[in-house]
């Protein structure tokens, strides 16, 4: 009798081990691998998200950050990417050339303009545009991105429009916050500086002075979206979708987004 049952145990046990191996393999032809391009300003809400999304999908995400002038090169240039994160104007423009699909578009949040200064140090008045203008022309130096991205691009015009651009041009450094920009500020070699807010807002060794005042603030809208040519655009997709899900707002507000609706 226990000879019977031999092939009996034998056949279930062989089925099982096939079912194993082929819901491995299964599950490793779904996995894949997202590249993504983004600006440097969502950096601090990707790094809570990004691990919760590939554990929860188990694709891989691989990114380029870069300042926003320098993504659109590399794209226009046929350089290949599965999604972008960038400002939604920049991505209207790439959908309208072909470059991004419309379908899957995002909308992640916006994002103002913060004054920072070394932490400890007194914290200057910018609540009206005039008293900004005043801290501008009374200050050692000041620290922010070029024209290359959207905020520097933003605060060459306001310069511009106080009038005080000759003044302000020989003690005015011209670095991103992630590269090095901030640390100019903690290290006291830059007295003030001038930031999107999800760059600047958990930088240790920094106090966030408040955002540009009334008319002169921006409001830098951050999107995503896929990439024309992905040929296999669903896990990207999916990445959007997890980006933007109801559930993550409190993510991005804490990362210094106004996400949409609030």
């Amino acid at each position: 009798m226990t000879h019977a049952l031999r092939p009996i145990l034998r056949a279930p046990f062989g089925a099982l081990l096939g079912l194993a191996i082929v819901s491995a393999a299964n599950a490793g032809a779904l996995a894949a691998e997202i590249r993504v391009m983004s600006g440097g300003a969502p950096q601090e809400a990707l790094a809570v998200l990004v691990p919760r999304f590939e554990k929860e999908t188990g694709h891989k995400l691989v990114f380029t950050f870069a300042v926003i002038s320098a993504l659109q090169q590399r794209i226009a240039s046929g350089e290949k990417t599965d999604a972008v994160l960038m400002p939604v104007p920049a991505i209207d423009k790439l959908i309208q050339e072909g470059k991004l699909k419309a379908e899957g578009r995002g909308v992640l949040g916006g994002l103002g303009i913060t004054m920072i200064v070394r932490e400890g140090g007194p914290k200057p008045d910018i609540s009206t545009p005039e008293a900004f203008r005043k801290t501008l022309l009374a200050a050692r130096s000041v620290v922010h991105s070029s024209t290359a991205t959207p905020s520097g691009v933003h605060l060459k015009r306001v310069i511009e429009e106080l009038g005080i651009a000759d003044a302000m041009k020989d003690k005015t450094i011209l670095r991103p916050a992630l590269d090095g920009g901030a640390a100019l500020v903690v290290s006291g070699e830059a007295e003030l500086g001038m930031y999107p807010t999800s760059e600047v807002i958990h930088v240790k060794g920094v106090t966030l002075v408040g955002p540009l005042p009334g008319k002169l603030q921006s409001n830098t809208v951050y999107g995503a979206a896929v990439a024309a040519d992905n040929a296999a655009p669903e896990p990207a997709m999916a990445f959007i979708r997890f980006l933007t899900d109801a559930a993550n707002r409190k993510v991005w507000k804490d990362a210094g987004f106004d996400p949409p609706g609030e």
